[in-house]
């Protein structure tokens, strides 16, 4: 394995943390990771202290949008470990992502190895509260100084950390989802299946607008016919109707493999329930719920885990859900996702990779 230089901060800033208060993305640990890409090659790969980075004015990615990344998280366990939910996965999303890109591919087990030694160096930084964890983002941008337009020739990658606590404020209670027939977040033969900031930056003024409306997000349609249903901004999202989940297919181009997608979908099919990935138009959801067999509608993402949805709004029209409360195939993923994460579960998969806190060395 490459060897990984490790500078130590002279002192930490966990003092500064509100640990009753922590929101999602607003405290960041006392390292990261850093590897450059320079002459063909990742190189100078390091572990350092967080801190401001210098960049010029001309970098292309200010001007341009190269750049991808990924979310993924670590949780303390009761036998005073930590278990990092499905790494490989995402490392492997990461290397999907810079192919769509141009961005030149890094090493999946190195990545991993590297998140690992971040995660042990920096464990304190872990939430001790059930629910709450360690959120890990990697993050891939080019370097290069010019304006024309190209894929850059140097790259960095980054992986920093942060304690957090629910994303949604409701936390697992369920949100109300506007469904947006005016913005368009990707379409086919676009960036809509790689995790980069074009993806999101596209999302912001069609959230922003629901938020003002009362809305936690917006579920967004194809961007040709306004009439299949995609994705949340920040999530995938799946239907029960009448005892069949059914959501977005991935062949339509335009939709991010979610990882906790695919973990709830491998769940459900464990349990005997019938899983369908395919086109789903917003009128056969419509009809569903006109006809009493919409029973539950939930997001998956990594941030949420599950997110039941209380109401959909499309046209004007309001389609509560499961009476607004959360409905049992959601809180079961949930309760069994979490479990698995938090080592209070069987881990039938091996999703988790482990990390040894007593020692701070990887098991």
């Amino acid at each position: 394995m490459d060897h990984i230089a490790i500078t130590k901060a002279p002192s930490t800033r966990i003092h500064e943390v509100d640990w009753k208060n922590l929101g999602f993305g607003v405290y960041f640990s006392d390292h990261i990771f850093v590897a450059d890409y320079r002459d063909g090659a990742w190189e100078d790969l390091r572990i350092i202290p967080y801190g401001p980075m210098s960049v010029e004015p001309s970098m292309c990615t200010i001007h341009y949008g190269q750049s991808i990344f990924e979310g993924l998280k670590a949780f303390r366990t009761k036998s005073g470990g930590v278990n990092i939910f499905r790494p490989y996965k995402n490392a492997k999303r990461l290397n999907y992502s810079a192919e769509m890109l141009c961005i030149p591919a890094f090493d999946e087990t190195l990545l991993v190895a590297a998140i690992q030694q971040l995660v042990a160096l920096d464990q304190e930084w872990i939430p001790r509260e059930r629910g709450h964890s360690l959120y890990i983002r990697p993050v891939v941008f080019g370097t290069d100084n010019f304006l024309g337009v190209r894929a850059s020739q140097g790259y960095r990658l980054i992986v920093m950390t942060s304690p957090v606590a629910s994303y949604y404020a409701e936390g697992i209670n369920p949100v109300r989802i506007l469904v947006d027939t005016t913005h368009v977040r990707a379409v086919r033969g676009g960036l809509g299946s790689a995790k980069t900031a074009a993806n999101y930056a596209a999302s912001i003024h069609a959230g922003k607008t629901a938020k003002e409306a009362g809305f936690a997000q917006v579920l967004f349609l194809d961007g040709v016919s306004r009439e299949i249903v995609e994705e949340v901004g920040t999530m995938n999202i799946m239907f029960l109707i009448d005892g069949e989940l059914i959501t977005p297919a991935l062949s339509q181009g335009s939709i991010l493999a979610g990882v906790t997608r695919d973990s709830a979908l491998a769940l459900v099919r464990s349990w005997g329930i019938t899983v369908t990935e395919r086109p789903l138009s917003i009128d056969e959801v419509v009809a569903a719920h006109t006809a009493g067999t919409l029973q539950e509608v939930f997001g998956t993402g990594t941030a949420a885990v599950i997110s039941p949805v209380g109401e959909l709004v499309y046209n004007g029209e309001s389609m509560p859900i499961h009476g607004g409360t959360i409905g049992p195939l959601a809180q079961r993923l949930y309760d069994t996702i979490t479990g698995i994460q938090f080592g209070e579960l069987e881990d039938p998969y091996e999703w988790n990779v482990h990390v040894q806190l007593e020692s701070g060395v990887v098991a």
